[in-house]
């Protein structure tokens, strides 16, 4: 009877998986990304002028920065995505303020998105947070924005991505959705491409939102009753999908998210034949500080070697 019972429950959970959050949705998904507006100058400097800007996509407006580096153009353009920072406290371009900087110096256009419920962007409030599969639709559109754009200045068929941390996962979750649409991308520290990693971390043994934990249990099932939908939602399972090269950066010291989730991510795109180059750093933190120069320089080689061609 007990063994029946669980049977019936994880039927209900496997029905109740095909509409629920999962990568493949997003593949079949439909974006609409465009509409993007330079809204006014934030601050200019001699290599570059900051931009406030929005796009639309999903239904939203989204805010974000362009950096737009001096002279006629047309530039490789690079999609930063920013790791966690509690929407209440965020504010319009915040996160990864020395890449933005850095780039531009050296000629990208850099677009950084806030993603939805941020700055200025337009709230949803249906947007199940422990997921953010909706910050990886925001980032879709942002590139699509970019490619349905009338301004001169964007290379569009040479763009890159860079994420740290929960943008990282960001990142890997674009390239195995969308792989055409990035020539290259670049990881700092990225969450792990196994969703049950980033579940148990951040939302269950560290009790930091337990209502969402509490929410996704009682809608999805635990990994162990419904791993079919914890796959769904894991990017390892996919990786066969990625065409982009990939350069990975870790350090050894960081406490925020395990070098091992960046050891293994390195290890599964080597075993598919993927194009990965993985540099671990002795002593560094999460947020790199004595090896973010040469963290930097080997960055912009290697978008060089992709975007510039």
């Amino acid at each position: 009877m007990i063994k029946a019972f669980f049977v019936v429950l994880l039927l209900a959970f496997n029905v109740l998986a095909e509409d629920a959050p999962s990568l493949t949705g997003l593949m079949t998904k439909e974006y609409d990304g465009g509409d993007l507006k330079l809204i006014k100058v934030l601050a200019r400097n001699t290599a570059y002028t900051r931009y406030l800007i929005t796009y639309k996509g999903d239904g939203l407006k989204i805010s974000g920065i362009m950096n737009l580096p001096g002279g006629e153009g047309p530039f490789p353009v690079i999609i930063l995505n920013h790791g966690f920072i509690d929407p209440k406290i965020y504010t319009n371009g915040r996160g990864l303020k020395r890449e933005q900087d850095y780039l531009a110096r050296r000629g990208y256009i850099v677009i950084h998105p806030d993603y939805r419920n941020h700055a200025f962007s337009d709230k949803d409030p249906t947007d199940l947070a422990g997921f953010r599969l909706g910050y990886v639709i925001d980032a879709i559109n942002c590139i699509l924005a970019v490619k349905n754009s009338d301004l001169p200045y964007f290379d569009k068929e040479n763009i890159g991505l860079l994420g740290h941390s929960m943008g990282g996962g960001v990142v890997i979750n674009i390239l195995v959705v969308k792989p055409d649409l990035a020539r290259a991308a670049v990881l700092f520290a990225p969450t792990s491409a196994d969703y049950r990693d980033n579940f148990s971390r951040w939302l269950w043994k560290r009790k930091h939102h337990p209502e969402i934990a509490e929410k996704i249990l009682k809608m999805y099932g635990s990994p162990e009753a419904n791993p079919a939908f914890w796959d769904g939602l894991s990017a390892k399972n996919y990786l066969d999908n990625i065409s982009a090269p990939i350069m990975l950066h870790h350090g050894l010291a960081d406490q925020s998210v395990p070098i091992e989730w960046s050891d293994k991510l390195a290890g599964w795109l080597k075993e598919k034949g993927k194009k990965v180059i993985y540099y671990r750093y002795s002593g560094e933190p999460h947020e790199f500080t004595a090896a973010w120069p040469l963290v930097m320089r080997r960055t912009v080689q290697f978008f060089d070697e992709y975007l510039r061609r």
